[in-house]
């Protein structure tokens, strides 16, 4: 492998797009302001200002929502308090690794369903709805992890009513919502939803830092006090110091710099990865992402993405094969993060992917 290798595997930002002055301030401030909420076990719900802070955003009750070390542990928290052994839970195809551990772990019957340039098969997922048997469907609605993919409007009230008239849980899982950096922005299903029917769970890692870890859980107030007498068992409060940075983080007004910065950087590294791909490997099929952190490619039919990942790794660069976000198939698939490659550097990582490929299939190279 080389020393300078390039990654397009890892779903986190780059430092030069990290707002680390605006964090050390919101440290200070955090510290200073509430020294005693900062240093404290807290309790389970999360540190108070910042989860009425989220409450305000969206719209509910404080009651309604959880805040957690992470959107990891927010939705295994909600797996581990709905889904029993032998539950169905609907998954997209693909999906985010972890979400598929997470539920195979728990003895889930999971049932991936085609995901389309515009979400989620409504289609097919209604057609397992009517057996009866639904327990829970997960969705990422905006740019999807990991084919950055984006549920229409018009499929999001579709989801809404196949699971009022079939009682499941519709669990939007929503961590790049704000990482928009083109075309209209769309309600959530937790904005539209009059029957109680989804869970809403969101992250400050791709809007403040990773390394923060803080997420949340939005949902009915029964179910969020169950989940958070699961997370008083489990580890008595969430970090309390990194909430109370975020808070102060969002208070003042930093993280819409922080966005903007964001969703700038990002327009520009998804335009420089377009180019890079019809220049040097024009047989990769694409959509465009409109926002996030992920694309999703497709090479030939044939291709080993196996081989293709040692063979990369070789020429230093990194991707994710998209046989890991299905439970089956996907060997001529990848998905290339682009978030944590700056700008100036895509354009070589595609060159050596490129010739990656072309080292394994001679035969496609352009004449």
């Amino acid at each position: 492998m080389a020393s300078d290798t390039i990654s397009f595997a890892r779903g986190a930002p780059s430092l030069d797009i990290v707002d680390v002055d605006g964090l050390r301030d919101a440290a200070t401030r955090a510290f200073t302001n509430d020294p005693a909420g900062a240093t404290a076990y807290g309790t389970s719900i999360g540190y108070v200002p910042l989860r009425r802070w989220i409450a305000e955003q969206h719209g509910v009750d404080d009651a309604q929502v959880l805040v957690t070390n992470g959107s990891m542990q927010a939705d295994a928290f909600l797996f581990a308090t709905v889904v029993t052994a032998g539950d169905v839970v609907a998954v997209e195809k693909p999906t985010y690794d972890r979400t598929l551990l997470n539920l195979r772990s728990l003895g889930a019957d999971v049932r991936p369903i085609s995901l389309q340039t515009d979400g989620i098969d409504d289609h097919e997922l209604a057609l397992l709805a009517d057996t009866g048997t639904l327990k829970l469907a997960h969705v990422i609605p905006n740019f999807q992890n990991p084919a950055g993919y984006t549920l229409s409007q018009d499929k999001r009230v579709s989801l809404l009513s196949i699971a009022g008239n079939n009682d499941f849980l519709i669990f939007e899982d929503d961590p790049y919502r704000h990482i928009r950096f083109s075309g209209d922005d769309i309600p959530t299903m937790l904005e539209q939803d009059t029957a109680g029917s989804v869970v809403y769970a969101s992250s400050f890692s791709k809007t403040v830092c990773p390394g923060i870890r803080v997420g949340y859980l939005v949902g009915p107030s029964d179910l969020i006090a169950r989940i958070a007498k699961l997370a008083t068992n489990t580890y008595i409060s969430p970090n309390m110091v990194a909430q109370a940075i975020v808070y102060e983080f969002c208070v003042s007004g930093a993280i819409d710099g922080a966005i903007a910065t964001v969703k700038a950087a990002l327009a520009e590294r998804v335009a420089t990865l377009d180019a890079a791909l019809q220049e040097h490997l024009p047989e990769a099929r694409y959509q465009l992402p409109e926002g996030g952190y992920f694309m999703w490619v497709e090479l030939p039919e044939g291709t080993d993405v196996s081989a293709l990942f040692a063979a990369a790794d070789e020429r230093g660069v990194q991707f994710v094969k998209g046989s890991d976000f299905l439970l089956e198939g996907g060997e001529n698939t990848l998905r290339l993060a682009y978030s944590g490659v700056t700008n100036d550097r895509i354009d070589e990582g595609i060159r050596r992917l490129a010739d990656a490929y072309r080292s394994l299939a001679p035969a496609a190279a352009p004449a």
